[in-house]
């Protein structure tokens, strides 16, 4: 399952997707965490330190790796030059599996150990001065776009997204890559600015949205957030002592995180996992090859000097039984 955590900046949405991720791997579930936010904070929410967060692989910098392995021998791709990140893949692309070993984990993915589970890691990488002038974070993000078009995931398998704050994720087809997008919210009208976004932009792609409001006090907040957002708040969560104390660098063990805030992860999951029997690989690949037209007339053909459409695969259908070479 595929799943989003997106927000404006400042709504916990690092906080919550840790948290989910935590109770994920303390159910045994295998999970594949991406940052896919510049400012690279789910690291640390996962509990390292300052020095292992900035020592891990940046995805962005290994892009011509990711690209080349996910090529393949995909006979309508002329080159690594030529892959944009919304490259779909065809026949002889090969593909992700969240359980698997491959070139592309090796380089881009640490485990992190969490209450005696753990998870792979990946992170886009930060928006450097190096990259003033000369380049914007949605090449960076792109490497992570490029991965979930070539992602086959199961029931029972998760892969979680930290995104970039706001709407940035329409500036691409990333959006539409998830089973479940869980939008934080707080109970303000700054707070719910992003979800009105969100929703006006993923109704015409069938995208599944649900809000978890954060930072809620009291009856007040929650009957704000239901007049704002109605039947699309799934749950909300309150104060917790546990969070605070992972904030400082002490988490306690995650057992010990306060029972509605354990509730509200559990119907997280329940969410998630309803949508597994609403999957739909015929749309999901359509919309792949949807935002590949466009990326590749608006910019990608004059970037690559190719003829990108020719790098959709009419009679390729991404899903579970999909076979990929070696």
């Amino acid at each position: 399952m595929k799943i989003a955590f997106v927000g404006k900046g400042g709504s916990g949405k690092t906080t919550l997707s840790s948290l989910f991720i935590r109770h994920l791997a303390s159910t045994g579930a295998p999970v594949v965490a991406v940052d896919a936010d510049i400012n690279q904070h789910l690291g640390p929410a996962l509990g390292l330190d300052e020095a292992e967060a900035a020592g891990l692989p940046a995805m962005g910098e290994r892009l011509p790796l990711i690209k080349d392995y996910l090529r393949g021998s995909n006979p309508r791709i002329a080159s690594v030059a030529t892959m944009i990140k919304t490259t779909p893949p065809g026949a002889g692309s090969r593909l992700l599996r969240v359980r698997e070993t491959n070139p592309v984990y090796d380089a881009c993915a640490r485990p992190v150990e969490l209450d005696g589970g753990a998870v792979r890691l990946m992170v886009t990488g930060p928006f450097t001065d190096a990259d003033l002038g000369v380049s914007c974070y949605h090449s960076k993000t792109g490497a992570v776009e490029l991965c979930l078009n070539h992602l086959v995931d199961g029931r029972d398998e998760f892969v979680v997204v930290d995104m970039t704050a706001g709407s940035d994720s329409f500036a691409s087809g990333m959006f539409t890559r998830f089973d479940m997008t869980f939008l934080v919210a707080e109970p303000t009208r700054k707070g719910v600015s992003v979800y009105r976004q969100y929703k006006e932009y993923a109704r015409d792609f069938e995208v599944a949205l649900k809000v978890v409001g954060n930072k809620v006090q009291g009856r007040d907040d929650v009957d704000f957030l239901r007049s704002e957002v109605g039947d699309d708040l799934l749950v909300t969560v309150g104060h917790s002592d546990w969070v605070r104390a992972m904030e400082k660098g002490r988490p306690p063990r995650f057992e010990l995180l306060e029972d509605a805030n354990l509730r509200a992860l559990r119907t997280l999951e329940t969410a998630a996992d309803a949508t597994y029997e609403l999957r739909d690989w015929e749309r999901y690949t359509r919309q792949m090859v949807h935002f590949h037209l466009k990326n590749a007339q608006s910019w990608g053909n004059e970037r690559t000097g190719a003829d990108l459409a020719a790098q959709v695969d009419p009679g390729f259908l991404l899903g579970e039984g999909v076979t990929a070479p070696a």
